[in-house]
């Protein structure tokens, strides 16, 4: 408990400092890719700091010029260092709007160019989800948690459609993730911290230009059938990823 309390406190006085860095770098040297860089920074310090080692399966289904969407099962707070450290490139995250009112980490993220989404108001949620087209537009990768919030059990929840709504629409591949191990270093709703080992499973580009937003129900189903998959047996990325998308108009 006393190592958990300790490594909390320390990892507030980096995130500070690192936030600090990203809002005052950016006047010396404008850009959403170097505070992005500066994020990555920040993650890779406080997975060193609490003794969390990673593996990383499937680097290489990166996309590395051209943007995709990536979309990963959320268990704990770490889900979101595990894949600032080590995805590959330039994203943008696709947060809830609560994490943008946290004093200096908040106005950090503006800076990096990641996208606030309102889950509870419609229309805030559309403007969000045209933010991130655009971005997408510009080239820039997003990543999302579909399940929309972290789970308490570690058990993966069922997703919700608006992401894939905006994978249609942009015409980009979902990349599906799966992370493993988190849950059990720091679950939902605590602040105890043990270390571990999580798993990153980085699966195939799953191409979506065979859907409609009439059959988007069917791309969900096999993003999280992979991630799924993946959750259960990490030992590589499957086979469903590499089958060809169903021609439009299919039910």
């Amino acid at each position: 408990m006393i190592r958990s309390a300790l490594l909390v406190m320390i990892a507030v006085v980096v995130t500070a400092f690192m936030s600090s860095c990203a809002i005052l770098f950016p006047i010396i040297s404008p850009g959403e890719n170097k505070v992005h860089k500066i994020a990555n920074l920040w993650a890779r310090m406080l997975l060193r700091l609490t003794s969390t080692r990673v593996d990383v399966i499937g680097r290489e289904n990166v996309l590395m010029e051209k943007p995709q969407i990536f979309m990963a099962n959320h268990q704990s707070d770490f889900d979101v260092l595990i894949v600032l450290a080590h995805i590959p490139g330039q994203f943008r995250w696709i947060a809830k709007k609560e994490l943008f009112k946290i004093p200096l980490f908040g106005k950090a993220m503006r800076n990096a160019g990641y996208i606030e989404i309102d889950r509870q108001n419609h229309e805030k949620a559309l403007k969000s989800l045209d933010e991130a087209a655009q971005k997408i537009r510009e080239g820039k990768s997003v990543v999302t948690f579909p399940e929309g919030t972290r789970s308490r059990d570690g058990k993966i929840r069922p997703f919700k459609q608006g992401m894939f709504h905006l994978a249609i629409q942009a015409g980009v591949p979902i990349v599906p993730i799966s992370i493993i191990g988190a849950h059990e270093i720091m679950p939902k709703r605590t602040l105890k911290v043990k270390p571990g080992r999580i798993t990153m499973v980085i699966d195939r580009p799953v191409d979506v230009s065979g859907y409609t937003h009439e059959t988007r129900g069917e791309l969900i189903e096999r993003i999280r059938h992979i991630i799924v998959s993946n959750f259960e047996n990490p030992s590589g990325p499957g086979k469903d990823a590499s089958v060809e998308a169903p021609r439009k108009g299919a039910s």
